[in-house]
């Protein structure tokens, strides 16, 4: 940068003419007899008079100043140099010039604790499928007498859900699965279909050897009125869908299911756990331009140093939806209220409870003031740069500024893209959540403020990939020390660090957690370490 050559150049012009003009008097002072000092001090007084001495004295001067002012330094004062893409999206207004601050006190980061990834303890993908699976699964994918139909509604990551169950069902009645349909959805708006957001060839030759994929049904089919079921109980048996399904199936050729979140029990046998595995982490690939998309958003994120991904549950259904207000102002706890109130099939479960005891119970998202306080108690540094995934929050950037101010690093996609990159999906809420997917399952750390579809799939993805970081808020056991306002800022930290140290994306056996998702725990359906034996049911 042009001041710190300045600066070198007056420091060896000043120590120069110093020397220079000192040297031969303090020389000779010292080899002279003493005699000889009188006629010296009459020319150190002339020198001293001289404007020589003056111009040297200046510039050994405001040679101390430019010290004093650099042990002061704040480079995100100064402008700095940008790689020549940042330079073209600043240009034109898409992406602010914090990202390339970010670049210069980088470093910071990349050497905090933060930044630490868990141990992996060398687990790995490991898909064994039993030799009982192979075998039927020849007669499966040969059968043409059976299809199976399915609607699957939500975003998209609750569609991509019902999408894995859609084929675990299939294979459990042994019928072809049509491409689900995907339906649009009153709040998301998004008339999306299948292959605008997955890849179907990709999806297709997965699971080529699992369950017989088809695009629609076929000629034979296509007059044949489907069985429809709407009754489907939720964690529903391979036995019960067996048992109350496979008649009709064989008797009609075309069964329809709709309404299928939730609808598969998530304890399943070995083979059908790792066809999970298999059809969420393998199969169901975003199509070609939103990985293109989303790694280019990656990498100018990763560019500037290591990155943590944030999905932020802050948006106006979110907290209708939770039972919880959002502690902005007392209008807009009355406006979630009120809504609450006209509308309460809205409230998801538990509609009994406060919103205290809900708080209490960890049932309510962070808001940013409590993330802000989670990630400084973490070791985060003020340098780090934050990708936001999620809706506006209600309030707008307002609602941000507890967490932008401590951590000012802080862009979302519209931040990131060049002008026009995200101008063909603007409207298509379901590829804008896969493009915010891709950023935050390639980033360094992913931590979600709240549960939910996206948090779950980005964890899941993380720990099949290797464990990378994923901070999981212990809301239950934190809050109370939120709600502590005479706990000591130090004391905080320590609670808090104390109490997600085990949370913090390290491997998790799911058979500790029964009737959870072997797709957000994969171990040990799904990954083996090689001290881990896996016997198929």
């Amino acid at each position: 940068m042009a001041v710190s050559k300045s600066i070198n150049k007056s420091h060896i012009s000043v120590q120069s003419q110093i020397i220079n003009s000192l040297n031969d008097a303090s020389l000779d002072s010292l080899l002279q007899p003493n005699k000889k000092k009188q006629i010296h001090r009459s020319k150190l007084r002339a020198f001293l008079r001289s404007s020589r001495f003056f111009i040297s004295l200046a510039f050994f001067l405001g040679f101390l100043w430019m010290l004093k002012i650099l042990s002061n330094f704040d480079p995100s004062q100064l402008p700095c140099s940008a790689s020549q893409e940042s330079e073209a999206v600043i240009a034109n207004g898409g992406l602010s010039s914090d990202l390339d601050f970010a670049a210069k006190i980088g470093g910071k980061g990349e050497e905090s604790e933060f930044w630490k990834q868990p141990d992996g303890m060398g687990y790995r993908p490991c898909l064994d499928f039993s030799g009982g699976y192979r075998r039927e699964s020849g007669e499966i994918v040969k059968d043409r007498a059976n299809y199976l139909m399915v609607v699957v509604a939500g975003g998209m990551n609750q569609q991509r859900n019902q999408i894995i169950d859609a084929v675990v069902i299939a294979r459990i009645l042994g019928a072809a699965l049509v491409v689900p349909i995907l339906q649009k959805n009153v709040i998301w708006a998004d008339e999306s279909e299948f292959s605008d957001i997955f890849d179907l060839d990709h999806f297709k030759s997965v699971l080529a050897n699992d369950v017989r994929i088809v695009s629609s049904l076929p000629s034979t089919h296509v007059m044949t009125r489907p069985v429809e079921e709407k009754r489907t109980p939720l964690h529903a048996s391979p036995q019960w869908i067996r048992s109350h399904y496979h008649k009709k199936l064989r008797r009609e050729g075309v069964l329809l299911l709709r309404g299928l979140d939730s609808r598969l029990s998530k304890d399943l046998p070995s083979d059908l756990q790792k066809l999970r595995c298999k059809v969420a982490f393998d199969a169901l690939r975003f199509v070609p331009r939103i990985i293109e998309l989303g790694t280019k958003l990656t990498e100018r994120m990763r560019s500037k140093g290591p990155y943590l991904a944030l999905h932020l549950r802050m948006e106006k259904d979110v907290w209708v939806r939770t039972g919880c207000l959002p502690g902005l102002t007392r209008d807009y706890d009355e406006m979630i209220n009120n809504e609450r109130k006209a509308r309460p099939e809205l409230l998801t479960s538990r509609s009994n409870m406060t919103y205290h005891d809900r708080k209490l119970a960890g049932l309510c998202p962070l808001n940013a003031l409590e993330v802000a306080r989670l990630l400084k108690a973490l070791g985060a540094p003020t340098s780090t740069r934050i990708y936001w995934a999620g809706g506006v929050p209600l309030g707008g950037k307002e609602a941000l500024l507890p967490l932008t101010s401590e951590f000012p690093h802080f862009f979302n996609k519209e931040d990131l893209a060049l002008p026009g990159e995200l101008e063909p999906i603007a409207n298509k809420p379901s590829l804008l959540a896969a493009v915010d997917d891709i950023v935050s399952e390639k980033s360094d750390v992913f931590m979600p403020s709240h549960g939910g579809n996206m948090g779950h799939a980005i964890q899941g993805h993380r720990a099949y990939a290797g464990h990378k970081k994923t901070i999981i808020p212990n809301k239950r056991q934190m809050i109370p020390h939120f709600l502590n306002s005479s706990l000591p800022v130090s004391e905080f930290n320590r609670l808090i660090l104390e109490l997600q140290q085990d949370s913090m994306g390290q491997p998790v056996l799911r058979t500790s957690k029964a009737g959870r998702d072997v797709t957000k725990y994969p171990i040990p359906e799904c990954m083996c370490n090689g001290t881990t034996t896996h016997s198929a049911v």
